[in-house]
């Protein structure tokens, strides 16, 4: 499976113009720009966990659920119920009462419990015998008892008065599917479910008014009784008022709210036309049916037949806006257009409505229209709108935020018009979720000046991270992605006075300056020794830290990923569709040199090499400084490893340990390199000078022959002239 990934990653880096191919690893994100046309063309599905959050209202003044009802549940006997009411006993107790009461549940008489728990607040004794009632299936009794705990002032129930209703909802419930005491005909005995039911609900709802009003509720009773009663309320054949409640308890964070309307869905679903088609007249039911086929929860339906089956039966209902804009959603990613141009004419003037009609204008060819659609979808959608997690057609994944998406495929035509600064602004406004887009057009599209504009007027730096925590690079904020990818930009391009600030941690800025002074010394010093060592201290930091300071974000290096998951031989790309002539120019006039994974350690090497050219080449140091430049690219460039080698062999001197080159390199001795310069001209001038050992020294006689007689001749010819003068004088 991972050989097959891998080939195919490969393949279709090689086929798509921008598309990173990727090895077998961790999940990827999806890339708006990797396939544009597929990006504009495409509208995601939807998220049922945001759908049905759109049916039921808030509960003001209910608290969320927590501990006691998110954790998922399978065991028929309550138990995690069992342990949450005993953790929570303990809590509220001191020893000597937890004992008492978790002696009188377990016995099996409740007028017994109740008169041994005498000493117990009158709350206390009277909830637990009814618990006792309950536990042996004495609904009629434990009901009483429950009842009783309420019929208490409320300042004599702080603890139990919550439970009380509660546990009266779920008494009620199960007398209401017992045989009653007497006989009774059929519709006195419906009669009796139905006024059994309805005290259920009552009690539910008195509950959920206890929990809001602030009595103890640590077990999420409140949040619960949304759920008891919709249960209660479905059976009696009222689709709609139960999946409100249901949503409701969605709403406030319960898991067994989404599962039940999860089961509701599919219970719709497989309705036949005739029992389906009256319910459809209820806005709940509606939206319900909508939310499931908008979220593809009939994915595993191949063909379509059932979403299109309900898709049939909802065009023909009085469907209210809400829904209109998701049929007219799922029309279009079914491919029937004309239906959602009619849905759409009822959808009103929503975000997704609007991102429907620019994916129509689109299809129109009227890009102008469709621009000004994304607008008005993006101001629509609220900027904290999300729709979750999803898994995209090619195993990628996506957190689906509205307006990020809508901005994100505005960039797709932003870059088509050549409004580069424009596109990066929009994809880098979606923070994690659409980075690696943000960071193709910030790395090869825009120059360095614009992308410097950029983050100076608009990217505050990050505080650093806390003391002790590491920040790598898989959890880094966007902003500080992209100031460190310019930082990495300005070194690249030898603007190294700049580059620094743009790094996150102190040690990573002083590596950068380290290379900048490094490059400027080898650039400016006055010895070709001193050139040397700027050179090769660069090449250094180039090999050991290349990554953090000299790094593409994206390819080749994909230092987004901590170098991970990239293609040793990228390809130039074409342009082509949405791609146009002058992004790919820009984008491949701001490649790598050399285009290949890991470019940096061909950047070292060629440093190295570049160091060796102004060494003797005799010297220890020429020979140590191409042993690294062949070891820092072997097995990723043999053949360039082996001219360094053979460099070496044509040039340099033996050393010892050149059996390993590349493997077992000394560090340079740049000292000694000096002193064999020296030595070096010293020899080169004996060498010079050789041919003429014998005739040197009578051409050194005569030269000093010669300026003693020319010194002699110039005073002799001052006296001369002083005579003269003095003669003229007199």
């Amino acid at each position: 499976m991972s050989f097959s990934r891998t080939l195919l990653s490969a393949a279709i880096g090689m086929l798509l113009p921008l598309g990173a191919a990727q090895a077998c690893g961790p999940d990827f994100p999806y890339r708006l720009l990797s396939d544009r046309a597929g990006a504009l063309n495409e509208l995601p599905e939807g998220n049922f966990a945001f759908e049905i959050s759109r049916i039921g209202p808030d509960i003001d003044g209910l608290a969320k659920a927590g501990p006691a009802t998110l954790e998922l549940y399978w065991d028929e006997d309550s138990q995690r119920y069992v342990d949450a009411r005993i953790g929570v006993e303990k809590e509220q107790f001191d020893e000597a009462r937890y004992a008492l009461i978790s002696h009188l549940r377990t016995l099996t008489d409740a007028r017994q419990a109740e008169a041994e728990g005498a000493q117990l607040p009158a709350e206390l004794r009277l909830y637990t015998a009814g618990a006792v009632a309950f536990a042996e299936h004495d609904m009629a009794l434990a009901a009483d008892y429950f009842r009783r705990v309420l019929a208490l002032a409320e300042a004599e129930r702080p603890l139990r008065g919550t439970w009380a209703a509660y546990s009266l909802g779920r008494a009620l419930a199960e007398l209401a599917v017992s045989a009653p005491e007497e006989v009774l005909d059929d519709a006195a005995a419906l009669q009796r479910q139905h006024d059994l039911r309805q005290q259920a609900v009552q009690a539910f709802q008195q509950a959920r008014a206890l929990s809001v009003a602030g009595n103890s509720d640590p077990l999420d009773l409140g949040v619960a009784s949304l759920g008891e009663e919709a249960r209660l309320v479905l059976e009696d054949g009222d689709w709609n008022t139960a999946i409100r409640l249901y949503a409701s308890q969605a709403r406030q964070g319960s898991t067994t709210g989404y599962s039940s309307l999860r089961q509701l869905s599919s219970r719709l679903a497989r309705l036949d036309d005739e029992q389906l088609r009256p319910l459809l007249a209820g806005d709940e039911v509606q939206q319900l049916l909508a939310a499931q086929l908008f979220s593809r929860l009939d994915a595993y339906d191949t063909e379509g037949k059932a979403s299109q089956r309900l898709l049939g039966l909802l065009q023909g209902a009085p469907i209210q806006a809400e829904v209109a804009d998701r049929l007219a959603a799922l029309s279009y990613q079914q491919g029937d257009y004309q239906a959602t141009r009619n849905f759409l004419e009822r959808a009103g003037d929503g975000g997704l409505a609007w991102w429907l009609r620019a994916k129509l204008a689109l299809q129109a060819g009227d890009k102008n229209a469709a621009t000004q659609a994304y607008a008005r979808a993006a101001q629509a959608f609220p900027a904290d709108e999300d729709w979750g997690w999803r898994r995209t057609a090619n195993w990628d994944y996506e957190t689906l935020k509205p307006r990020c998406r809508i901005e994100g495929e505005m960039a797709i035509l932003a870059l088509e018009r050549g409004d580069y600064l424009e596109a990066f602004d929009q994809l880098y406004r979606s923070g994690e979720i659409y980075w690696q887009d943000a960071a193709q057009v910030a790395e090869r599209v825009l120059s360095s000046d614009e992308l410097k504009g950029y983050v100076d007027a608009q990217v505050a730096a990050a505080p650093p991270p806390a003391e002790g925590s590491e920040q790598g690079y898989w959890n880094r904020q966007p902003a500080t992605s992209l100031r460190e990818l310019l930082g990495r930009r300005l070194l690249r391009e030898g603007r190294y006075a700049e580059a620094a600030p743009y790094f996150a941690a102190a040690e990573l800025q002083q590596a950068a300056r380290e290379y900048g002074t490094a490059r400027e010394q080898a650039e400016d010093a006055w010895t070709a020794i001193s050139r040397a060592e700027g050179y090769y201290r660069a090449a250094k930091l180039a090999r050991t830290q290349g990554l953090e300071l000299l790094g593409y974000e994206l390819s080749p290096d994909e230092a987004w990923a901590g170098g991970n998951f990239g293609v040793d031989t990228p390809q130039a790309v074409q342009a082509g569709g949405l791609f146009t002539a002058a992004e790919a120019a820009l984008y491949n006039a701001n490649g790598a040199q050399p285009n290949k994974r890991f470019h940096y350690r061909w950047v070292a090497a060629d440093l190295a090499n570049r160091a060796a050219d102004l060494l003797p080449p005799s010297s220890q140091a020429f020979a140590a400084v191409l042993c690294k430049a062949s070891g820092w690219i072997n097995y990723r460039d043999l053949e360039g490893a082996r001219g360094y080698y053979r460099r070496y062999v044509q040039q340099g001197p033996y050393v010892e340990w050149a059996g390993n080159f590349g493997f077992a390199c000394q560090e340079p001795d740049f000292a000694g390199a000096r002193q064999r310069l020296w030595e070096d001209r010293e020899q080169a001038v004996r060498q010079t000078l050789r041919p003429f050992k014998y005739w040197l020294p009578l051409g050194l006689l005569a030269l000093l022959v010669l300026a003693i007689y020319w010194q002699r001749r110039r005073r002799a010819l001052a006296i001369v002239d002083k005579t003269a003068e003095e003669n003229r004088h007199e």
